[in-house]
This record gives structure tokens, C-alpha cells and sequence, in this order.
């Protein structure tokens, strides 16, 4: 699958503005070089963002790209979930008898797991407090 290419700001712009001009999803796919799926999707985006052509003037490229491709509720750089000390996950993957799969299945149970150990063929955890 070949690697997924941003749009420009300019060929936003143009793919709104052909939009309104009453221009057929293809034959803007075809215009712009783009996939027909790439053309609705940004269409759609606009549409959630309330953005209708003619775009306000002051409306800057950054303000645009954060207005129809922002996630509303997350803030940037904030996961969801803790990540794992992979330090102590690469030392576990090491030990005999465990495997990505049994560590992966584990930290979607309980993602605050500082370490797994195998013990008589079962799987013990030792969890860490979320530290809130």
C-alpha cells in the first residue's frame, strides 16, 4: 500500500472551490490527480468544519489545516492510553516462553503493566499505580 500523501493547502482550496462550483467528484479527482475517496472525505470534513466556498479571507492555511483536520476532544501529543516501560518489555521478551502476543494481550488488559513473568506455564502481572 503506498504511502498516504497530504494535500496541499492550494489544492484544498481548489477542491472546495470546484466543489461548490457544482464539479462532479471524478471529474475533481481527475482535475486534481487525487482519489475520488481522498476528494469526498476532505469534502465531508469541510462540510463538519462549516466551511463553504468562498473561505473567509482571513482565513490562514494553519487556521484551515486545524479546522478540518484537527480531532475534536484530543490534545496534540496526549495519548490515550500509557505506553509500557519497553525497556522491561524488551527484557521479558527475552525470557523464555513469552511472547509479543501474551505481552500484547496483557497490556490491553491493563496498560499500566511494569512487568510480566511466567511461572509454572501461567502469566503473572505486577502492575504499577496510574501515578494520579
Amino acid at each position: 500500500m503506498p504511502k498516504r500523501r497530504r494535500l496541499t493547502m492550494r489544492q484544498l482550496r481548489q477542491l472546495l472551490r470546484l466543489s461548490a462550483d457544482g464539479i462532479s467528484v471524478r471529474d475533481i479527482a481527475t482535475m486534481l490527480g487525487i482519489a475520488r475517496s481522498t476528494v469526498q472525505d476532505n469534502i465531508e470534513r469541510a462540510s463538519a468544519a462549516g466551511l463553504s466556498w468562498p473561505l473567509p479571507a482571513e482565513l490562514t492555511d494553519d487556521v484551515l489545516e486545524h479546522r478540518l483536520f484537527s480531532r475534536q476532544g484530543v490534545k496534540q501529543g496526549i495519548r490515550r492510553r500509557a505506553e509500557p516501560d519497553w525497556g522491561a518489555l524488551t527484557v521479558e521478551l527475552k525470557k523464555p516462553g513469552v511472547t509479543l502476543s501474551i505481552l500484547w494481550e496483557e497490556y490491553r488488559i491493563r496498560p499500566f503493566i511494569l512487568k510480566v513473568t511466567l511461572t509454572a506455564g501461567s502469566v503473572t502481572c505486577l502492575e504499577a499505580s496510574s501515578g494520579a
